[in-house]
């Protein structure tokens, strides 16, 4: 007979995990519109987004992320383009599961109008996919490559392999 564990017992058991939402954008040419982090070399190139907060679910937290980082409002209604799954490593001890969906296209007008919060992001970069390439781990190319074969085929990706303390910038 196998034995239950109360309810609070079995919760400290389990893995413990952050969750993000971000939002996937391209210019008209669909080339992927990142964001250059002021507050790490982990990843320098970043989407709009970040880790939700208590009670915050996903689509949520990369509007509101998204908001707070460019001042860009994004309306929705929520279109998943990838779940995004990472292991802990020795730079965050917890596993990160993550929503990117799909915001669509920017225009060039929509691109320079963004207002970054320097605090987090000093440049706003629009590239051909390969182009991103050399600037980035190589776990966050993969990632932004799954994104735009999931925006081209309509079918959603799933990441998971974005672990943390792997792979270096590809060169």
């Amino acid at each position: 007979m196998t034995e239950f564990l109360p309810p609070e017992e079995y919760a400290a058991s389990l893995p413990k995990a952050t969750v993000f939402g971000a939002l996937f954008f391209t210019d008209m040419n669909d080339r992927p519109v990142q964001l250059h982090a002021v507050y790490g070399p982990e990843h320098p190139w970043q989407l709009p987004g970040g880790t939700a907060e208590d009670g915050e679910r996903p689509w949520r937290t990369a509007v509101r992320e998204t908001a707070e980082e460019t001042g860009l409002l994004v309306p929705g209604p929520p279109r998943l383009l990838a779940a995004v799954f990472g292991l802990p490593g020795a730079s965050w001890p917890l596993a990160t599961v993550g929503f990117v969906f799909d915001a669509g296209r920017l225009t060039d007008r929509q691109i320079a109008g963004l207002t970054l919060a320097p605090e987090e992001h000093n440049e706003v970069r629009v590239l051909p996919l390969e182009e991103w390439r050399p600037l980035m781990p190589v776990q966050d190319f993969a990632r932004l490559a799954a994104l735009s074969e999931a925006r081209r085929s309509g079918v959603a990706a799933y990441v998971g392999d974005w672990d943390r303390d792997v792979g270096e910038t590809a060169r």
